[in-house]
């Protein structure tokens, strides 16, 4: 397939889209474009008479002709119509962001894969040939060890009412500096400020840090009296520059640090030096790209998994904002759902589609499995493991020492502890006995679980019961101390006393088990 047969229809002829338009266009792939600004489509007939312009996203859709679809509309719709064009079976190259949050930007990945579509996000700095020379500087280690790296994105005017500053500005110098420093950051912070519109920030400063003690900072606002876009990054040999607006776009700096009596650093400097960069525009080098990769079948630079670091690391910062500048550990990695309260620790491992609420707090060290919910005000202590599929009900605390297999339920405001003996004024941390909780047990609301113990797979402990010894398998246990009552079944049923030979069947969901000296089998057939 040569990229003339591939055709292309475009959603969005606002400012950016309309270069969009004029490279491809430019480019023989763009079949058709569309706009809801009925006064955009009929300017644009004029000056591109061989294209068919629409006011509906559907009529692209509908086009068999076109394979792929470039979408450059407000950032608010970015998610809505990806996952329309992917469903419809075209590839999808999406202007920044993918789309407003993590989890979005997962299910759109996770459409493409479904779908063996591409999906491309376009970072356009990832391919600006400065760019690229100054990737290539810091891996030949030309300016030493990267220290610290900072962005100023500035200008006055092109307002947003859908998305604040940060989405609108960031997304470019995020993709950068992930990619310079090879890694993503495991604390973000941010603060700004909401002058023209309530809740829509016009400034911010956000700073990354990394886990090799690289920091970074960026500084986006569109109410600053002049345009910069400028990235600097300090290494221990040499400072390289990167100016989008001056005419030598980047600059190396050779400035070396001297020790005067080996105590006090003294700044040698030295004159710039101007890189040699080609003269290509990045928005068209993109634009190919995205061909290239649709015509071969191959994952493009900018792909759906970096497109997720980068939301990671946005999501962070708009939760740092909103909390006033609290450091925010990124989730990116799981596609997990934190919510703007929680405190996450450095060294916290979260599954994929794990929801987490208001207020918990994971401490550094903890493992969540995939797909849980920590309702609100769950404190998940260091050390602890949590299963895949497990629900922790609002106010739980779960200490050091304590293990959750899967599909655990844990009620509201259950107790585990972790020393039998405690004292206020004794530390008795080498004192702490591990609890188990095994797969598909549930503990009910208000029920206290003594260290040391292990509760068995599919037992229940009813509610306010206060668990001091192990609890066999499918037992049912309740009251103070928690005793034995019954017998549950896989399904949560309490199943009914035995019949001949043993065996106790559910009258809920219809599985048997058989009882065998106080044991209770799965998967023996009733008679």
């Amino acid at each position: 397939m040569s990229i003339e047969s591939i055709k292309i229809g475009l959603a969005g002829l606002g400012y950016w889209g309309r270069n969009i338009l004029r490279n491809l266009h430019g480019m023989g792939v763009l079949r058709a474009a569309c706009d809801r600004d009925h006064e955009a489509v009929a300017s644009l007939r004029e000056s591109y008479p061989d294209l068919a312009f629409h006011t509906s996203f559907e009529d692209l859709l509908e086009d068999p002709a076109i394979s792929a679809l470039a979408i450059a509309t407000p950032a608010a719709t970015h998610y809505g119509l990806a996952r329309e064009a992917l469903r419809a079976g075209k590839d999808v190259f999406v202007e920044k962001p993918l789309a407003l949050s993590v989890r979005e930007g997962r299910e759109l990945a996770d459409l493409a894969r479904e779908k063996d579509r591409v999906l491309m996000v376009g970072h356009t700095l990832r391919y600006h040939p400065a760019v690229r020379k100054l990737k290539e500087l810091v891996n030949s280690g030309e300016l030493g060890k990267v220290q610290y790296l900072y962005s100023n994105r500035l200008n006055i005017g092109r307002l947003r009412s859908e998305e604040n500053i940060l989405w609108s500005f960031a997304p470019h110098d995020i993709s950068v500096m992930l990619m310079l420093t090879g890694e993503e950051p495991v604390s973000v912070a941010a603060f700004g400020e909401d002058y023209l519109s309530k809740g829509i920030y016009d400034t911010t400063l956000t700073t990354l840090e990394f886990s090799g003690g690289v920091k970074g900072h960026i500084y986006v606002s569109w109410l600053h009296p002049y345009k910069e876009q400028r990235l600097v990054v300090v290494g221990s040999r040499a400072m390289a520059v990167f100016d989008d607006v001056a005419e030598d776009k980047l600059r190396l700096y050779p400035h070396r640090i001297e020790w005067k009596d080996g105590r006090t650093p003294v700044a040698r400097k030295a004159e710039y030096q101007s890189v040699h960069v080609e003269e290509k525009e990045p928005l068209r080098e993109e634009l190919e790209h995205f061909l290239s990769c649709v015509r071969e079948r191959r994952i493009p630079l900018t792909d759906s998994e970096e497109a997720l670091r980068v939301l990671a690391v946005l999501e962070a910062a708009e939760a740092s904002l909103r909390s006033g500048s609290r450091p925010i550990s990124p989730a990116r990695k799981t596609g997990a759902f934190i919510h703007e309260s929680a405190v996450i620790d450095d060294d916290v491992e979260i599954g994929e589609g794990t929801r987490v609420w208001h207020f918990c707090h994971l401490l550094s060290g903890a493992r969540i499995g995939r797909n849980c919910v920590l309702g609100q005000n769950v404190m998940v202590g260091p050390g602890v493991a949590i299963g895949d599929g497990c629900k922790i009900q609002n106010n739980v605390s779960l200490y050091r020492g304590v293990t959750l297999e899967d599909d655990v339920f844990c009620g509201p405001s259950c107790v585990f502890t972790n020393v039998l003996t405690p004292r206020a004024f004794i530390e008795r941390k080498d004192a702490f006995l591990p609890t188990l909780v095994r797969k598909g047990a549930s503990i009910g609301a208000n029920a206290t679980v003594l260290c040391g113990v292990t509760i068995g797979r599919y037992a229940l402990v009813g509610a306010g019961a206060v668990v001091s010894r192990d609890v066999p398998d499918h037992a049912v246990v309740a009251g103070v101390p928690a005793a034995f009552r019954g017998w549950a079944c896989r399904c949560g049923a309490v199943l009914p006393p035995p019949r001949e030979k043993g065996i106790l069947a559910c009258e809920s969901c219809g599985l048997s088990y058989r009882l065998e000296e106080g044991v209770l089998k799965e998967g023996e057939d009733a008679p």
